[in-house]
């Protein structure tokens, strides 16, 4: 099996990156990464506050998740992050690390995401989302990166992973 070193699981708010990329990275037994937690503050402020954030804000907070792709590759580990990477410039940025990156990216309809996003407590409120709907850039053919819809199974989305690995279709192209 070709393991890529690092997965991003991305897609907008409210997707279900952070529960399905906790749930990847223990069941391949990889290092994991909330990329909301690499957020510097006055990030989290400006989207609390119903700011969107743009290219100037992300920067920061991208090079601290390819600063984290970075040590995994200098310690031999394979690991999964979360990361919105609603643009191909934002994923081209976590490429730049210097290992395969691959990503997975979890597509799911606007009236499930306003929902989902409504049920719950997180910084990012969902006036935002069509901000980040505006913005993303679905993963281009020549990326190496998987798209899974939002409305699977978690058992099955697993599935499509682990079998896309297997495959050796994760090769990172960057």
């Amino acid at each position: 099996m070709m393991k890529p070193a690092v997965i991003v699981v991305m897609g907008v708010s409210g997707s279900g990156k952070s529960t399905f990329g906790r749930a990847l990275a223990d069941a391949l037994g990889w290092d994991f990464l909330e990329g909301d937690d690499m957020h510097p503050p006055p990030n989290i402020e400006k989207m609390h506050a119903g700011i969107a954030l743009d290219d100037d804000d992300r920067r920061p907070w991208l090079d601290h998740i390819a600063a984290w792709i970075g040590s995994e590759e200098s310690r031999g580990r394979h690991g999964v992050v979360t990361c919105s990477a609603l643009k191909r410039a934002y994923r081209d940025r976590l490429r730049q690390s210097g290992m395969a990156v691959c990503f997975v990216y979890l597509r799911v309809e606007p009236s499930e995401l306003e929902q989902r996003m409504r049920q719950r407590s997180h910084f990012m409120p969902a006036a935002l989302l069509d901000s980040q709907l505006q913005a993303l850039e679905e993963p281009f053919p020549d990326e190496a990166s998987l798209t899974l819809p939002g409305n699977r199974t978690m058992d099955e989305m697993m599935a499509e992973v682990r079998h896309w690995l297997q495959r050796g279709d994760a090769r990172s192209t960057g």
